[in-house]
Parts: structure tokens; C-alpha cells; sequence
């Protein structure tokens, strides 16, 4: 067994909230983009803009620290997370939970220069986000519940914008759980056969050989749900651009998945924040134009 090459604890810390991989905040951010646009019928102002991006970022990274926490034995057995700081036992779980309660305190105070009714909201958000982690060891579709937590930030910008979660704000919100259902799926497909091993509970498991399929049909009923939520908005023709060009992305994701491989799966997973990018691209023009 090779060395542990020593790291530096900003290094270590880094990699804990996955800094260089950015794909697990955009697929976060975009939807929520999409909703503070539409909450505030425009450009929502430098301010919520930055909450929104910020916050995003740093509770993503506080729920790595936590996922990493929960499953820091498991990751021992599956080959693309036995190296993760905490698993290999370069970080402690003391220090991971601490910068983890760091990192949302600094979100919540984001939060709290909003509206009474976001930080209300924000309190559920975290809950979910802490026990997300632990529902892989029952719940034969975590993917869902991975979608409730990520879909706070939707709720919480309407509240922040407007004082309220309407309509609307709930349809996007079920496009979205759609969304992550969809990419969440494509990186459990990943870890398929590891996970089989050790006992851990994924969508791409319990889908089994219809998991093509069901992420078609996930993807299918998020552009159904987007446009059904936003159509009210009357955007013009850049909306429909942006829902084109990510209907042409939903397509390509089949052709990485088909074969189920690896490779292809975790592209398709990285890439599909990409989706999100071209329908707030429609939305934001839109509004612009309009």
C-alpha cells in the first residue's frame, strides 16, 4: 500500500467540498437563477444575486461534508471515493463537521439579509440536506430525497422576492425534482456495481435495466414542467431557443447512457448542468427583451 503523500489542510479542505469540481453547485445554481428571474419578473438585483450563487456554493459544500461524513465507510469500497480526505483519514470527522457548521452558518447570514420568510424556509433546507445522506442505507430511491433538498433554493427565492411560494414556484420545483432524478441517476449508474456490493440504496439499482428509460422520461417531464411554469411569463422566442437547446442536450444524454458505461455515465452526470444553462439563457433574454 503506497504512502499518503502529505497535503496542506486548505488542500485537504478543498478537495473535502469538492472545489474542483464544480458540476455539483451548477446543477444547483441554474435552477435557481431560473426561479428568483421569475419570482422577480426580471433581473432580481445585485443583492439576492449574490446570496443566491453564494449561498448555493457554500451549502453545496457543506453537504459534502456531511455526505462525506455519513458514508466514510462505505467510500472505503468504492474505487472513485476510497482516496476522499475523510475516508483516507487525512481529515478528521471532527474538523469536516466543523467547517461543514462553518460554511452554513455563513449561508444562513446570507439568508437572514432577505426576507423573514426565506430564512424560514432555510431551516427544512438544512435538515434535509443533513439527513439526505443517511436515506441510501433504506430508501430505495434517495435520488428523490436528494431532490427535495437541492429544491430549496427554488422555494427559498420566491420567498426571498415576493414573501410567498406560489404556483408557479411549485411546478418549477417539480421540474426540477425531475431534473435531479434524471442526472442523479446517471451518476449512480456510475457506482452501480460497487454499490451492489455494499449495500447501498440507489435509483440506478432499483430502476435496474429500465434506468435508460426512466431518465428519458425524467428529463422529458422537467422540459414538460419548466414550460408549463414559465410559458405564463410570455418570454418570446429566446425562452423557446433555450428550451430547444436543452432539449437537444437531453437527447445527447442518451447517447452517452445507452451503453451504460462508465465512462459515458459520468460525462453525461458532469455535463448536465449545461441543461440548466440554456433555460436560464431563455429565461434571463427573455425577460431582457420582453
Amino acid at each position: 500500500m503506497s504512502a499518503v503523500v502529505p497535503r496542506s489542510r486548505l488542500s485537504l479542505y478543498l478537495d473535502l467540498i469538492r472545489w474542483n469540481r464544480p458540476a455539483g453547485w451548477l446543477v444547483l445554481v441554474w435552477p435557481t437563477l431560473v426561479a428568483l428571474w421569475v419570482a422577480a419578473d426580471g433581473f432580481p438585483g445585485w443583492h439576492l444575486l449574490l446570496v443566491f450563487v453564494v449561498g448555493t456554493v457554500l451549502m453545496r459544500s457543506a453537504g459534502c461534508c456531511i455526505n462525506d461524513i455519513a458514508d466514510r465507510d462505505f467510500d472505503l469500497h468504492v474505487k472513485r471515493t476510497k482516496a476522499r480526505p475523510i475516508t483516507s483519514g487525512q481529515v478528521s470527522v471532527r474538523e469536516a463537521a466543523l467547517l461543514g457548521a462553518a460554511l452554513a452558518l455563513v449561508s444562513l447570514g446570507l439568508v437572514l439579509t432577505t426576507r423573514w420568510e426565506a430564512v424560514a424556509w432555510s431551516v427544512p433546507a438544512v435538515l434535509f440536506t443533513i439527513l439526505y445522506p443517511f436515506t441510501k442505507r433504506f430508501f430505495s430511491m434517495p435520488q428523490a430525497f436528494l431532490g427535495i433538498a437541492f429544491n430549496f433554493g427554488i422555494v427559498i427565492a420566491f420567498a426571498a422576492v415576493i414573501g410567498n411560494v406560489p404556483l408557479t414556484a411549485w411546478l418549477l420545483w417539480l421540474a426540477n425534482m425531475f431534473m435531479v432524478l434524471a442526472y442523479d441517476t446517471e451518476y449512480a449508474m456510475v457506482d452501480r456495481d460497487d454499490d451492489l456490493k455494499i449495500g447501498m440504496k440507489t435509483s440506478a439499482i432499483t430502476l435496474g435495466r429500465f434506468d435508460v428509460v426512466a431518465i428519458m422520461l425524467f428529463f422529458a417531464l422537467c422540459w414538460g414542467l419548466t414550460a408549463v411554469a414559465i410559458a405564463p411569463s410570455q418570454l418570446g422566442w429566446p425562452f423557446w431557443l433555450g428550451m430547444g437547446v436543452a432539449a437537444a442536450q437531453m437527447v445527447w444524454h442518451y447517447t452517452l447512457i445507452r451503453q451504460r458505461t462508465r465512462e459515458g455515465c459520468f460525462v453525461a452526470f458532469s455535463k448536465s448542468h449545461w441543461i440548466g444553462v440554456a433555460i436560464f439563457a431563455g429565461v434571463a433574454l427573455g425577460f431582457a427583451m420582453r
